[in-house]
């Protein structure tokens, strides 16, 4: 550790997801002195076993891990996004988003959360000004006048100006704060794996709206071997996917082959397959004294717009902005007034994604016929208006937030 637990820091993060190693590592840089507390170790943060998923990575969320200077390390392990191909079920009507629309550049990339906590974890080791408490869990946090106490499992205590929670959407640092939720259980599972297919995507990504919920394929950087890899994101009823997991797999690569298409030749899932349950989660306030929420403690959407991190980062990049004002000032980067700013700006980007979200899944699940009418006239229409295809594409791209700018 860089410091003693007696010292007061300038913030305590606790949860080392990838909201909250990089909120870390972006107030390190900024000159706050922080300490990052996880209940488990680097090493297992960083196992390929630990988690499923891949982050899609759009170029708002790209800009902050530039900042930070890690992506140089993240680029080869990070495959470009250069199309998006929007399709519902089985009409001829779809929307494409073509990279060349709008400067050429990728249009984000998609990278597996593992090698994600990897790098910054590498960068973080290297922060002389943040102090790691690995394997330790918080069990209980006082507020006093001019600074907060974390209590942690071991006995230790640790004293900050600021606590930052991003411990996940069952956050126990919301909990104890008393800060309530707004949820709706979407009766939906997400089955995440990585399937290995014949022919190259291509980078080219597709979202196919299916009778049980999105279906995803995301392109991924080949295998060890070569393999051509794509992380698949396949949403259906909580029931029929407790029956999906249970077949044996080659039952299972069946099904995912049926949803899949043949366009991308033999497909094969050599791997586990994970679950998450779906839900849509918002706290009803951002902040408590000495206290304020990010990333999946505040906000958990549905995959939908594969937004999640994106919107995580714009977190990330509200709170660094206020504790850095504060401390330039020489200020209390824990003073209400300033997390009651730090909240006015970060709700209105969190409440228009939530509703977008939202809104598309409500509208895709539809099986109306006026309903799926409707939605298939608005993507064609889309792909045939150039300037609300570009606005709709710099959404996607994480250049122009729904709502509330960048903070």
């Amino acid at each position: 550790m860089s410091k003693s637990a007696s010292a007061c820091h300038d913030v305590i993060v606790c949860g080392a997801g990838p909201a909250g190693l990089t909120l870390a590592l972006a107030l390190a840089r900024r000159g706050a002195a922080v300490a990052l507390v996880e209940r488990h170790g680097p090493e297992a943060l960083a196992a390929p076993e630990i988690d499923g998923r891949t982050t899609a990575l759009a170029a708002g969320g790209r800009a902050v891990l530039e900042d930070l200077g890690v992506w140089p390390a993240l680029a080869a392990e990070a495959a470009p996004i250069w199309d998006i191909r929007v399709t519902d079920r089985g009409s001829l009507l779809h929307l494409h988003f073509d990279h060349r629309a709008i400067g050429g550049g990728a249009m984000g990339h998609i990278v597996e959360n593992h090698t994600l906590r990897r790098v910054l974890l590498e960068a973080l080791a290297r922060e002389a000004g943040v102090a790691l408490h690995w394997q330790r869990s918080v069990t209980a946090m006082d507020v006093h006048e001019n600074e907060a106490t974390v209590s942690l499992e071991d006995g230790a205590a640790l004293r900050g100006r600021l606590v930052a929670a991003a411990d996940g959407r069952g956050s126990f640092l919301r909990r104890m704060a008393g800060i309530g939720v707004r949820a709706t259980d979407y009766d939906e599972t997400a089955l995440v794996c990585t399937a290995w297919h014949e022919h190259p995507h291509d980078g080219i990504a597709h979202e196919r709206f299916l009778s049980g919920g999105p279906f995803a394929i995301l392109p991924m950087t080949d295998g060890a071997e070569g393999q051509h890899r794509a992380s698949i994101v396949w949403t259906e009823r909580r029931a029929l996917a407790e029956h999906l997991l249970t077949l044996p797999r080659p039952a299972f690569e069946r099904e995912l082959a049926r949803r899949f298409g043949g366009f991308l030749g033999e497909v094969r899932v050599p791997g586990p397959v994970w679950s998450y349950p779906l839900s849509l989660m918002l706290a009803k306030r951002l902040t408590a004294p000495r206290l304020a929420l990010v990333g999946e403690a505040a906000h958990a959407m549905h995959p939908i717009a594969g937004q999640g991190f994106n919107v995580s980062m714009r977190d990330v990049e509200g709170l660094r902005d206020a504790v850095a004002a504060a401390l330039q000032a020489g200020g209390d980067p824990g003073e209400a007034d300033r997390l009651a700013a730090y909240a006015r700006k970060r709700w209105p980007d969190i409440l228009a994604m939530a509703a977008a979200t939202d809104g598309l899944n409500r509208l895709f699940r539809s099986g109306l016929p006026p309903v799926a009418l409707a939605r298939r006239l608005g993507l064609a229409a889309v792909n045939r208006v150039p300037p609300l295809k570009r606005q709709f594409q710099r959404h996607a791209m994480g250049l122009q937030p729904f709502a509330g700018g960048r903070s």
